[in-house]
């Protein structure tokens, strides 16, 4: 067995990818949680291999013998996992998921998705969709468990997933109220129900308009941090279809793995549209000046992901006619596991 060392995100989104990673190889995994110097930023942004962005302490876990393989995620971690590669003499292997900071010759193996706007190279894996956790067993499982819950609502039952502001794009009051009337409308239509989650990017604001505005029969959770009873999975395997909201990517690939129809909602401006229901926010302006005026490789571009959902058939906007859903042959996260492991042939 490889030994494998996981430098753990410090988001909760990329967190939830390596880890998923991780447990798809199903070789056991070292987890390192690190600590940073804030105030050192020169490290990863010169694409340096050293340990100086962060505290003694964590430095102090990173001791031989060095292991097979390191996996992480995210632009702090970059100088500390190309350090280990440096100790073991080159022989670790360095996987890194999400956007890549440095040259891509600087990692053995890149993980990434449209957004990032990442060339094809021999060493790059480019996904359609994030990795996730949402497998045909975990479904199954959250199935068992919520379904008393969500019996006494009609089918089919649509998911509503709800996230939060996203780089040039605001998901305000405004936009709530708006998901609130199409969802409401398309559950009467159908003569269904609606299975409503927000999330930790949903602002109060955004969250009690689109509970309010809610006319259909319905089931609605309010996020909660830290919570045992999040019904999340169980609304994902209940779901007769979904409807995401355009700014988690995140949530997108979860809902496209259930293999149900997957709709698209439009924050505004997502498919180059302006409109007056979209929700003013300084930041998206900012953000939005930043994409058209500035170098790309410092913007994300979530457009272009659901370009790439809809040319697939995976999903398609909220307005649309629903379409059976497509499954590729080969998922995303098979796609990565195979190219980790061709990185340690032998083993």
């Amino acid at each position: 067995m490889p030994v494998i060392w996981l430098i753990d995100a410090y988001r909760a989104g990329e967190r939830g990818q390596v880890r998923a990673l991780v447990e798809a190889l199903g070789w056991p995994c070292e987890t390192k949680v690190l600590e940073y110097r804030k105030s050192v930023f020169l490290p990863h942004v010169l694409g340096q291999s050293t340990l100086r962005g962060i505290t003694p302490e964590s430095a102090a876990q990173l001791r031989a013998p060095w292991p097979d393989l390191v996996i992480s995620c995210g632009v702090r971690n970059e100088p500390v996992c190309r350090w280990i590669r440096e100790q073991s003499g080159d022989r670790t292997r360095y996987v890194h998921v999400g956007r890549p900071w440095a040259a891509l010759d600087s990692f053995d193996l890149v993980i990434t998705t449209p957004q990032y706007r990442v060339p094809r190279r021999d060493n790059v894996v480019n996904n359609m969709l994030t990795l996730h956790g949402v497998t045909p067993q975990s479904l199954e499982a959250a199935r068992v468990e919520w379904a008393p819950a969500f019996a006494h609502l009609p089918r089919p039952r649509i998911a509503v997933i709800a996230g939060g502001n996203s780089g040039p794009f605001t998901f305000g009051p405004r936009a709530a109220a708006r998901l609130a009337r199409q969802v409401s409308a398309m559950a009467r239509q159908a003569g269904g129900s609606l299975l409503v989650s927000t999330s930790s990017r949903t602002s109060p604001e955004a969250l009690n308009a689109l509970q309010a505005g809610i006319d259909a029969p319905h089931y609605f959770y309010r996020w909660r941090p830290d919570d045992d009873n999040n019904p999340y999975f169980g609304i994902l395997a209940m779901a007769d279809s979904l409807v995401v909201t355009g700014d988690s990517i995140a949530m997108l690939s979860e809902a496209c793995a259930t293999g149900r129809p997957v709709h698209i909602f439009d924050l505004g401006g997502m498919r180059g549209k302006g409109g007056s229901s979209n929700d003013f926010r300084l930041g998206g302006s900012l953000y939005a000046a930043l994409m058209r005026w500035c170098w790309q490789p410092l913007s994300r571009d979530i457009t272009l992901v659901h370009q790439q959902l809809r040319q697939a058939n995976r999903a398609v906007w909220l307005e649309d006619e629903s379409r059976v859903a497509v499954m590729p042959a080969q998922t995303d996260m098979q796609r990565a596991v195979a190219a980790v492991r061709g990185l340690l042939p032998e083993l």
